[in-house]
């Protein structure tokens, strides 16, 4: 029986045994006694029970706390774990999973004091060590980490498995001879260990200590002479080394074991095409990359290696031309669903000067990966440069699809419109173009000589007019707006001195060039200046293959009352085709039509 116990039954005896005693008190005395028995009855503050409570409130604010952790929910675990720390501020688990959490929610410099306090509070835990060696790293202090986990594989045993945390921060720090004293440890508990081989290897290169970083080499290939890798990797250092033939040898062992090695096949090439032996290198090369095990990456990279050693243009070396084309093609036979080997053979051959198959392959790279916009962008190129109208209009309006905000698609959009005589869809889409290219000058020069064509053959003569002049106040010899606009002056018999200022800089510029020689005998002509006009005509006249320029020829003969010798002109201008809609009328007739 307890204290309390005996409490209680001792004041109800003594109630029992008063009670007829207190019936003839007074009421005043009444009051006392039922006070008395109050205060008798009140039990005391036991302290005991209030750290129970207080011990089972913060073990549950602990459970909540690690339950909203598991759900990444951050901030509620921190407030759970809080209040239980303000009940419990020496607990190490506690402590901890604070600063755990603070780390996950990345708050490190909020985790720090708190894994500090959880390896003061318990040093026999391994996961505070590692969490404090975690935080410090993650602070770039490395030399703090050090010391954490060399306190912990020192301290406590079995911990050795944290050495390759330990060797990892020494090399962080460039300390590379504590580094092999780890890994020495390290062997030394497990024994041999490939990853620990390559990385005292690795070290030993990089403290220029050649022969001990072969030795390691060598230990690699011994614990397993069928491991390919090993070889190579041997191979590798003396090639970096410039040991070549040795690095040869150890290449042909790798190919001993495994003779389908891709990645054997194209060291080989490179050491044999550092030796000279070109024809060897090749035929290498080529077995390597017939090879689909060997990565389509490392192909592009190569090919692209090749691209850039090729001349300008790619012909002055037809050998390595050929070569380059030969192993496009091959990348293409070991790929054929991959876009990056269609898009390099069609690098590859654009630089050939074959254009169709380039285009080709284009059209198939985008087909199996549209998402490459170089690639588009080389595509309409090419549709533009072979004339390919349909394909560029369809081209352009998937590019545009793709990539709404690439002005160099709206341009060639606007241009095969311009191709197919929508010229109001080509002025729109040139217009929106250019005003995406406006801190590009030289796209917009480009744009305003299409928008001066485009806006001519609409009749918007002005606007035509502003857009080449807005060229030639960039370009002032751009030979296109030159001929482009002098001729449509003429054409309008407009402003004909400027269009003869013009054509004449232009056949200035260009003295040879037949079109160019036609536009300017052609506003002569409009000038009613025809033996001017007729001295150009004579010197293209008699040999150019444009029904055009022939027919021009023709009319300045009738001009100057050579009729006989015009109507001939207008004869051989039918034959050659690309006349007016008045040929025939001028050849029946023997009169001048325009």
């Amino acid at each position: 029986m307890n204290d309390l116990t005996k409490i209680f039954i001792v004041a109800v005896l003594c109630l029992g045994l008063t009670a007829g005693q207190s019936y003839g008190q007074s009421k005043r005395q009444r009051k006392k006694a039922e006070k008395a028995q109050t205060e008798v009855e009140k039990p005391a503050a036991d302290p005991l029970l209030a750290d129970a409570r207080q011990k089972e409130a913060g073990e549950s604010f602990f459970v909540d706390g690690v339950k909203y952790s598991l759900l990444e929910e951050y901030d509620k675990a921190l407030e759970r774990f809080q209040r239980s720390y303000a009940l419990n501020p020496n607990n190490a688990a506690l402590n901890y999973k604070l600063a755990e959490t603070h780390m996950l929610a990345g708050r490190v410099n909020d985790a720090l004091p708190f894994a500090q306090a959880a390896v003061t509070l318990d040093a026999s835990n391994p996961y505070y060590y590692l969490l404090l060696a975690q935080l410090y790293s993650g602070s770039q202090k490395y030399d703090e980490a050090i010391k954490v986990l060399t306190k912990l594989t020192k301290d406590i045993p079995g911990t050795e498995q944290y050495l390759f945390n330990l060797a990892d921060l020494y090399l962080a720090k460039n300390r590379f001879d504590d580094a092999l004293k780890t890994y020495e440890k390290i062997e030394k508990q497990y024994g041999f260990i490939e990853e620990v081989s390559f990385k005292k290897q690795q070290i030993y290169l990089k403290q220029n200590n050649l022969e001990k970083a072969l030795k390691e080499g060598e230990a690699l290939i011994a614990s397993d002479p069928t491991e390919v890798r090993y070889p190579l990797a041997q191979a590798e250092v003396l090639a970096n080394n410039k040991k070549i033939d040795q690095a040869i040898q150890f290449i042909n062992k790798a190919l001993n074991i495994d003779q389908n090695n891709a990645q054997a096949r194209l060291m080989l090439a490179e050491l044999l095409r550092q030796k000279g032996q070109m024809t060897e290198a090749v035929t290498e090369l080529r077995t390597a990359f017939s090879n689909p095990s060997l990565d389509i990456d490392a192909k592009v990279k190569i090919l692209i290696e090749y691209i850039r050693q090729l001349p300008q243009p790619a012909s002055k070396n037809q050998s390595l031309l050929n070569t380059t084309l030969d192993l496009a093609e091959q990348t293409l036979k070991a790929h054929p669903q991959e876009a990056k080997a269609y898009a390099v053979a069609a690098d590859v051959q654009n630089l050939a000067n074959k254009k169709t198959e380039a285009r080709n392959n284009y059209v198939k790279a985008v087909h199996l990966d549209n998402s490459h916009f170089s690639i588009w962008n080389q595509l309409v190129a090419l549709d533009a440069e072979l004339n390919q109208t349909d394909s560029l209009l369809a081209h352009t309006e998937k590019a545009l699809e793709l990539f709404p905000n690439q002005a160099v698609f709206w341009f060639y959009n606007g241009t095969s419109y311009l191709f197919k005589k929508n010229y109001a869809r080509a002025v729109k889409s040139l217009e929106y173009g250019k005003k995406l290219s406006l801190d590009k000058p030289e796209l917009v020069t480009q744009f305003n000589m299409r928008l001066g064509d485009g806006y001519n053959s609409l009749k918007d003569y002005a606007k035509s007019d502003e857009a080449y002049e807005a060229v030639l106040a960039q370009e002032p010899n751009n030979a296109q707006v030159l001929n482009n606009y002098s001729y449509y002056l003429s054409l309008r018999s407009q402003d004909l001195p400027k269009a003869k200022a013009l054509s004449s800089k232009l056949v200035a510029l260009f003295p040879n060039e037949e079109t160019y020689l036609d536009t300017h005998a052609w506003v002569l002509y409009k000038l009613k200046d025809y033996p001017a006009a007729l001295k150009f005509f004579e010197k293209i006249g008699t040999t150019t293959k444009n029904g055009t320029i022939v027919e021009h020829y023709g009319d300045v003969l009738y001009q100057l009352g050579q009729k006989d010798k015009a109507v001939q002109q207008w004869q051989r201008a039918k034959t050659l085709g690309e006349a007016s809609e008045f040929i025939d009328k001028k050849i029946k007739d023997q009169k001048l039509y325009e």
